[in-house]
């Protein structure tokens, strides 16, 4: 199969583990790629609502992928996030060229600097009721549910799919102006420490945009999610750029094998279900 080569690749808040999570989708982008780095910029695994009962093929596929990357001699960066918050215990672990780090800082060969962070830090619920926040983490997952439902009612009566999720984000004001503060924020920090990109992911949000103050400027990136979106970020040529899945033709040549036979999948799924057992009994 034909791969673009990229000098980096973000990606970030797949929610592996969860209901809405798109891993499918990711499958079939990670086939046809070949980056330098790989950047798993947060909430790859949602260790929050991560259930025994569930964890499919394609949710394994993805982390075999990744892994066969770091194989081929990708260098693999896990920047952690509020939904595995539970492996910043392990920051500066590194495991050959597997990292696990909270932010990132990346000197590009032109002189410029990349600032890489998940973003939860800005999140005020996060800091001060983090109960809450894991109540939202399931009800947004009930409601893409809900909304996958919706959508198959839909097109079975020949009408266009919708985003719950997006048409309340866009409505409620409150979440509108979150939004804005996260990015001006962000941005604001950036310039002040000097560096000429800021990269989050968090508010599943896929932008790139020019933000000034009074001091400097910068260019703010956020990579969006594997749930809603289906959106990363690639650096190539000096460049950053948005990618979307639905607009890539090269996605539709991947054919969903899995290539873990049953035994396997079994025998790696309960490893893994202990793994996640082990990091639940530190917490």
């Amino acid at each position: 199969m034909q791969k673009r080569k990229l000098d980096i690749v973000v990606i970030s808040d797949v929610h592996l583990g969860t209901y809405g999570c798109r891993a499918k989708e990711l499958c079939r982008y990670l086939s046809t790629i070949d980056p330098n780095m790989l950047i798993l910029n947060g909430d790859i695994i949602d260790v929050w609502q991560f259930s025994k009962k569930f964890w499919p093929k394609s949710h394994m596929q993805v982390l075999k992928q990744i892994t066969s990357m770091l194989s081929l001699g990708v260098k693999v960066y896990y920047v952690t996030g509020n939904h595995d918050e539970i492996l910043r215990r392990f920051e500066n672990f590194s495991l050959g060229d597997f990292h696990i780090v909270n932010k990132l800082v990346i000197h590009h060969d032109d002189g410029l600097k990349s600032w890489i962070f998940h973003g939860d830090v800005f999140d005020v619920t996060m800091k001060h009721s983090k109960w809450l926040a894991k109540l939202g983490a399931v009800g947004y997952d009930t409601l893409i549910l809900i909304n996958a439902v919706i959508n198959w009612l839909s097109e079975k009566l020949g009408k266009g799919k919708v985003s719950l999720s997006k048409k309340i984000k866009n409505s409620v004001k409150s979440a509108v102006k979150f939004i804005n503060n996260f990015e001006v924020t962000a941005a604001e920090i950036a310039i002040q420490k000097g560096y000429n990109y800021v990269v989050c992911g968090h508010i599943h949000q896929p932008n790139k945009k020019i933000i000034e103050n009074n001091i400097g400027k910068v260019v703010y990136l956020n990579s969006g999610d594997w749930v809603e979106h289906l959106t990363a970020l690639e650096y190539s040529q000096n460049e950053w750029s948005i990618y979307t899945y639905s607009q890539d033709v090269l996605v539709n040549e991947y054919n969903d094998t899995y290539y873990l036979d049953e035994g396997a999948h079994l025998r790696t799924t309960e490893l893994f279900k202990r793994m996640m057992e082990d990091f639940e009994s530190f917490h």
